[in-house]
């Protein structure tokens, strides 16, 4: 059963005449009286009857009413790949992590949705090497997190910078200093996240340059709650500056006074799926436009 016919079957019945359905269809008559011949033909039954006018035959109503819903599902499937082609609909798989997925992802996809009505988001908080993982297993369509691992199969575009600053309790020792260095910091007990954490890693790496014993640390599973934690005297925290710009009761923040420790953060995605498309590619573009405002922050 050829689908334009039972269109245009559908445009006569509601035009009440051959000709205005041909003129809305911008078909000549001809064709539109050769596709109900061969609608009728591959149903071998009479829908029409001719004449000066014309009336549904009892099939012809039949298969008018019980034909409505698949030519309505038919347009909106048409129209809803339309759309998907134009990038207007589809669903996406975001990967973030913290504190971008709480703090900044919230407002930038609100705005987002509200101009792609149609386009379904579900996001992902992780670490970085687990969503970058997940990317690779075609889990995710893209992430925002730090620079992958050199040799995978992963696109990086580098946006914005986070830097790092002490947050501790009012009154510790160290608070009297406006800046303090990582030494400082090895006589404190230093709250530090998750074994895979991104954050955790960098402040690491800057601890082992460092000449002094083993470091006192308490890990804490989730950056967001450190500053909790700290408020509570359990300790200090390294924390990027951007979860640090609004402090709970009795904590105060310093300033490194050594060499700033900072980490680049972006988009990624795998690169077989770059540049993406649809709908995928309307969110990054408007990622990237929100978020490399800071990427003057990014270190050389």
């Amino acid at each position: 059963m050829d689908l334009k016919a039972v269109k245009t079957f559908h445009k006569i019945v509601t035009c009440k005449s051959f000709n205005r359905a041909a003129e809305e269809l911008n078909y000549a008559q001809s064709t539109v009286t050769m596709q109900i011949q061969k609608l009728e033909a591959d149903l071998g039954i009479r829908l029409l009857e001719r004449g000066k006018t014309f009336r549904l035959t009892e099939a012809g109503r039949l298969f008018y009413e019980q034909s409505k819903h698949i030519v309505k599902d038919i347009e909106h499937l048409q129209n809803n790949m339309s759309d998907l082609l134009l990038g207007e609909a589809g669903n996406i798989r975001l990967g973030a992590l913290e504190p971008i997925a709480s703090r900044r992802l919230p407002e930038i996809l609100g705005e987002f949705l509200a101009e792609h009505p149609k386009i379904r988001i579900s996001v992902e908080i992780g670490n970085s090497a687990p969503l970058a993982e997940r990317l690779l297993q075609g889990e995710l369509d893209l992430a925002i997190c730090s620079t992958p691992a050199i040799g995978t199969d992963l696109y990086f575009e580098p946006l914005f910078a986070e830097e790092l600053t002490v947050l501790m309790p009012e009154g510790h020792p160290a608070a009297e200093y406006e800046r303090v260095s990582l030494k400082d910091l090895r006589e404190h007990r230093l709250l530090i996240t998750a074994h895979n954490c991104t954050y955790r890693k960098k402040i690491e790496i800057a601890f082992q340059e460092l000449p002094g014993n083993q470091m006192n640390t308490m890990e804490i599973g989730s950056m967001t709650a450190l500053k909790s934690y700290v408020a509570a005297g359990l300790g200090i925290a390294l924390v990027p500056k951007s979860i640090a710009s609004s402090l709970p009761s009795g904590t105060i923040v310093r300033d490194l006074s050594d060499s700033p420790i900072s980490i680049s953060f972006g988009i990624i995605c795998k690169t077989s799926a770059f540049p993406l498309k649809h709908a995928a590619a309307k969110l990054y573009h408007c990622l990237k436009e929100k978020l490399q405002g800071q990427r003057k922050d990014l270190p050389n």
